[in-house]
């Protein structure tokens, strides 16, 4: 019961980069479709699930490689589509259909950036000698789950806003990763 107690907690807190991404895409986008939620659920959850396991195997001699370049990668990654976001918004251009963070190579950035950490728990995990399926199946599954929820909360936020919704969302992204950087460095 402890164990799962401790996984839950894990995943619970390696899924909120995902829920505060998903709020900013979901404010973002204003109205997603089922393709949009299912799309960006997915993928969360997958890269939360499959970092873990990533980080398990690279173990061996990665570890130290890796601890040292994640966050700057996430930094670079939600800066980058927070950046696009914002410019997007204050061009206005909102009659012509504009980028979707759920598709192409938004979608696998904003995956990479939300899921990063989860690499150094994979590498954690191993060093703990804890077994990899369960976490990473937990992981996963509450990284979908959790990025359904905040597409929701953005969607309503979004409708009340309009654009200001989109400069926000492009803002919570570059703090979300400037929040990373920080807690890695510190």
């Amino acid at each position: 019961m402890h164990s799962v107690l401790i996984v839950a907690g894990l995943a619970f807190g390696l899924a909120m980069d995902a829920f505060a991404v998903a709020i900013a895409v979901g404010a973002a986008l204003g109205r997603p479709t089922s393709r949009q939620f299912f799309r960006l659920a997915f993928h969360f959850g997958l890269f939360q699930f499959m970092m873990p396991v990533i980080g398990w195997f690279a173990a061996e001699g990665a570890s130290a490689v890796l601890a040292r370049v994640d966050h700057w990668v996430a930094l670079g990654l939600l800066s980058f589509i927070g950046g696009k976001m914002i410019v997007e918004a204050l061009r206005g251009d909102h009659e012509q259909v504009r980028g979707d963070p759920t598709r192409g190579a938004s979608l696998v950035m904003l995956s990479v950036a939300t899921s990063i950490d989860a690499l150094a728990v994979g590498l954690s995990l191993k060093a703990a000698g804890v077994t990899l399926w369960f976490p990473c199946v937990a992981i996963g599954v509450c990284a979908a789950s959790m990025t359904f929820m905040g597409m929701k909360l953005g969607r309503r936020g979004a409708s009340r806003l309009g654009q200001r919704a989109e400069v926000a969302g492009g803002i919570v992204l570059i703090l979300i990763g400037i929040r990373i950087a920080i807690d890695h460095l510190i």
